[in-house]
């Protein structure tokens, strides 16, 4: 279980991604303070690394995909439990081969008028259209 109120995302894969395409980006950035094509291909291909092990673990279940998660699953080391079978919309899980389209899910709901949200859609007990209609008047 998450403290955060919201999803806010954040997963393994996330930060292990961000964290390798940071080295990267580094590794980039020396490369042009030092005029080094080297250290930039390097940073480059470290950016590249980043991007494929975040897709691995996105794969693995250790990433989400577009849209809210179930409460249960808001905490970042919580396997998500949808990527075997692959994510509504994602690119990702596309270019894996995981199709699936939002009639085979039936996690969809609706919370203000045309917006589909997937997902438990309470939030403490209330209906979330409630809870969205509440803020709407800030």
């Amino acid at each position: 279980m998450s403290a955060h109120q919201y999803d806010h995302g954040h997963t393994a894969a996330g930060w292990v991604g961000t964290g390798i395409a940071s080295v990267g980006a580094a590794v980039a950035g020396v490369g042009v303070c030092f005029v080094s094509g080297v250290l930039i291909a390097g940073g480059l291909g470290i950016g590249v690394v980043a991007l494929l092990v975040t897709w691995a673990l996105h794969l693995a279940g250790w990433g989400k995909g577009p849209g809210i998660r179930p409460r249960e699953e808001w905490g970042w080391r919580v396997r998500d439990s949808g990527a075997r079978a692959g994510h509504d919309e994602c690119l990702g899980c596309r270019l894996a081969g995981r199709r699936r389209t939002a009639a085979d899910s039936g996690r969809t709901a609706e919370v203000a008028v045309g917006v589909p949200v997937r997902g438990d859609v309470s939030l403490g007990g209330e209906p979330e259209a409630a809870a969205v209609g509440a803020d709407s008047g800030r």
